[in-house]
């Protein structure tokens, strides 16, 4: 298992530079990639491109690039330049995003995702690998017919023809098609004690390739708080799972919230749902349970992270990749030694 390090995007708190700051640590210390993401503010690619010329080692991630906010060539275009940039170290997460960002922000149809995300991976991968990209499907048909267009190939020839997938996925359907299409799997509230819940699907997709587990990565998100009061640590999160449960999406489709059912904490998820659709924020966020938290932070002291580590390596997580919930860059920094140095303590090897 290898450590990542998730930045997210852009907020009232952060700046670029401390994004890249905490690149250029992770870089340091050895962290295996960072990842940005996207919603409706930063985009991940700009952000991505300018940490290439930045670092050294470490790969770097869209953690996502969203599927209706680019058309597919438009996605190889982009992975195969910052592949270019940062010299083959780019690994390409995609997501369908949800109803209200898709619709609301981007004007595309959210209709049948799994569909759309499964053409969209193949002519990304068609045209990374510089085959001329002719596709008839459901959701995309290149080139259009009975126009002048033609089938065009990637006019440049990027490191590597092959660049690692990624999905983000929530639901059973979604981790199998992640494991069918993709090279690893972007997971949130990843919790360790579930893990084979959500690995079976994944091993159902595999399977229709004919292939197990092994090659494929997965790669939860997973917030930290370094602190030796689990229940003020607990808190620093809340907020941000409250957001995910209550927020991210309409009552009629929350997959976060979902999620949460299936992992046991149905009234839970309604309370908080209920709470936050209301504008009570606060306390949707006292209403996630502690143990919700605990199964899907890492929080404590050095010690409390390094077995928190140990659990997702047995798990069979690839990549663990963290969320410093810090409030300044100087304890993000602290947060990520302390991290490193549990995990070197750990006894974890790749």
């Amino acid at each position: 298992m290898r450590l990542g390090i998730s930045l997210g995007y852009q907020a009232a708190w952060t700046t670029p530079a401390d994004h890249l700051a905490m690149a250029q640590e992770a870089d340091r210390l050895g962290f295996a990639v960072a990842w940005s993401a996207e919603a409706y503010g930063s985009d991940a690619v700009s952000m991505l491109a300018w940490m290439a010329g930045q670092t050294r080692q470490i790969d770097l991630g869209a953690a996502v690039m969203q599927i209706p906010a680019r058309t597919p060539a438009m996605t190889a275009m982009t992975a195969a330049t910052i592949d270019a940039l940062s010299g083959g170290r780019f690994r390409l997460g995609l997501g369908v995003s949800g109803p209200q960002v898709s619709e609301g922000w981007h004007g595309v149809r959210f209709a049948k995702p799994l569909g759309r995300t499964r053409e969209y991976v193949e002519i990304v991968k068609k045209a990374i690998a510089r085959e001329p990209v002719s596709f008839s499907g459901e959701h995309y048909t290149l080139p259009l017919p009975d126009g002048p267009g033609k089938a065009l190939k990637l006019g440049f020839r990027p490191p590597r023809t092959e660049i690692p997938i990624y999905l983000a996925a929530v639901g059973p359907k979604n981790l199998e098609l992640a494991g069918e299409i993709a090279d690893g799997w972007l997971a949130i509230f990843f919790a360790p004690d579930a893990a084979g819940e959500y690995l079976q699907h994944i091993e159902r997709g595999r399977a229709k390739r004919g292939l197990g587990l092994t090659g494929f990565d997965v790669a939860p998100t997973v917030p930290v708080v370094i602190g030796d009061n689990t229940a003020w640590c607990a808190d620093v999160v809340r907020p941000y799972a409250a957001l995910y449960v209550g927020g991210m999406g309409s009552r009629e489709q929350n997959f976060y919230n979902q999620l949460a059912v299936r992992m046991g904490y149905a009234d839970a998820a309604q309370k908080v749902q209920d709470l936050y659709l209301s504008g009570q924020k606060a306390e949707a966020a006292e209403a996630i349970p502690q143990e919700f938290i605990e199964r899907t932070s890492i929080i404590g002291n050095k010690i409390q992270v390094k077995e928190r580590i140990k659990q997702y390596a047995a798990a069979g997580v690839g990549t663990l990749s963290i969320s410093p919930y810090v409030g300044d860059l100087k304890s993000g920094i602290d947060t990520l030694r302390i991290v490193a140095e549990a995990y070197e303590e750990s006894g974890v090897t790749e």
